[in-house]
């Protein structure tokens, strides 16, 4: 009798091997940023993607266009752009990245208002966002905003539908706590669970192929970000990103790594490596937690290695994800790195891991100084 067949452990993403190995890595224009490039692995360069618009819809303010584009491997990218309603440009673009959240069902829908948001959308926005969608804010604010899903998220996650054997039974035994609790998951759900124990292969094989779940996810952020520059009626010149939680890391790594980045948002995903250990360690995922990357510097160091950006960091004084001690040493640190140069700012915010309404006016107000966008008109409604 043969033994039964294995499942793909990257399902969906057969192609990402020779991707990766027939790829230089990424080609920073700087030495300080090439070493992080090198440390995450990030491979590159891509050609500016064809994109394809599926759709347009205007409501209240905002114009919002689905787009598409097919990078080298794995699924195609859905990304939104949202751009303030009878305004051409030329306007500041921003980069808006969504969260890890425990959600990679979904990806950006979680920031954009759409005709028909999913429910995991609707859940992750009114538990990370205090109830606001993110991109089209900012876009309302006289900005063109990108927000795209990235490696293994939403239109870019991997195929589980046949998991692979070791995500397939620790899927099985959230199934049976499922049922003891009495709960009905959804499609959902029972996605994110799998994912949940899944990130670990993704991390695994990309160790092994020489890159990292960060490396790749920068790579698609890299990506989107030549996706937005080129789009009509962004001005290439003032260029900025946004992110929560893991999309906070993401801006401080895309900062990091791309020139073209003049203001990058953090809300809480700022700490020193050192405070982690040993309490806080299991609470976060692969895309922080690269290894070797300590090797360069802590993590607020990163930001020493922009060429050009402005720093707002966001600390939540009660985010179960970080010690305060470890917020407000990475704040220190910052301070000293960045003295009498203007490019950080630093606050702290009552509450838990969420993007108060509050913290997410804050942060728009500093993207409004740092980028300078235009006066937009004022609607027949009045100002919103």
């Amino acid at each position: 009798m043969s033994p039964t067949p294995r499942p793909s452990a990257i399902a969906g993403y057969e192609d990402w091997p020779a991707y990766v190995r027939s790829k230089p890595g990424h080609r920073a224009s700087a030495a300080a940023a090439q070493e992080l490039s090198d440390a995450l692995g990030v491979p590159g360069p891509v050609a500016p993607p064809d994109v394809t618009v599926h759709w347009e819809h205007t409501h209240d303010g905002a114009t919002t266009s689905q787009l598409s584009w097919q990078l080298g491997f794995g699924p195609r990218t859905t990304g939104w752009l949202v751009r303030p309603a009878g305004h051409s440009g030329p306007l500041p673009g921003v980069l808006a990245l969504h969260c890890h959240g425990g959600n990679k069902f979904g990806g950006a829908d979680r920031l954009v208002e759409l005709p028909d948001n999913h429910p995991s959308a609707a859940s992750a926005r009114a538990g990370h966002y205090d109830g606001r969608a993110l991109a089209t804010d900012t876009a309302r604010r006289g900005f063109v905003v990108l927000a795209h899903d990235t490696f293994a998220w939403g239109s870019r996650r991997f195929d589980l539908s046949s998991a692979p054997w070791r995500t397939a039974a620790a899927a099985a035994a959230q199934h049976a706590q499922w049922r003891e609790d009495g709960v009905a998951p959804s499609a959902a759900d029972e996605y994110n669970g799998a994912a949940g124990f899944h990130e670990d292969t993704i991390a695994k094989a990309a160790g092994l192929l020489g890159t990292s779940l960060a490396g790749m996810v920068a790579h698609d952020d890299l990506a989107a970000l030549e996706v937005l520059a080129a789009r009509p009626g962004v001005d290439q010149d003032r260029l900025g990103c946004i992110g929560f939680s893991g999309g906070g890391g993401r801006s401080l790594t895309l900062a990091a790594l791309s020139p073209r980045i003049r203001a990058s948002v953090v809300a809480c995903m700022m700490t020193t490596f050192e405070s982690l250990f040993p309490a806080y360690l299991d609470a976060h995922s692969w895309l922080l937690q690269t290894p070797g990357l300590w090797k360069l510097g802590d993590w607020p160091e990163l930001s020493g290695r922009s060429a050009a950006a402005r720093f707002l960091v966001e600390y939540a004084l009660a985010d179960e994800l970080f010690p305060e001690d470890g917020m407000r040493r990475a704040h220190q640190l910052l301070e000293s790195m960045h003295a009498g140069t203007g490019r950080y700012t630093g606050s702290f915010w009552p509450g838990g891991h969420v993007f108060t309404a509050a913290m997410q006016d804050e942060a728009l107000h500093f993207l409004t100084q740092a980028l300078a966008p235009q006066p937009l008109p004022t609607s027949p409604q009045g100002p919103r």
